[in-house]
């Protein structure tokens, strides 16, 4: 699960978002340090969650006809 959310949700959610929302669409408000730990938290959230969404599919196609 761990190499699953660091390679789908960090790399590559995370860190392109990153890159995008700090310098094509830079926040005022927001530093880049600021927007690193935003994107990293995003991308991890965003991973746990593609995680669970796929082992539900994994499942729900492997369950037993009873």
């Amino acid at each position: 699960m761990l190499r699953f959310v660091l390679r789908s949700g960090v790399v590559f959610y995370g860190l392109p978002m990153f890159f995008i929302m700090t310098y094509l669409i830079p926040h005022p408000r927001l530093t880049t340090a600021q927007s690193a730990m935003l994107w990293l938290i995003a991308g991890t959230g965003f991973g746990v969650a593609m995680w669970l969404v796929q082992e539900h599919r994994f499942r729900k196609v492997t369950r037993r006809p009873s």
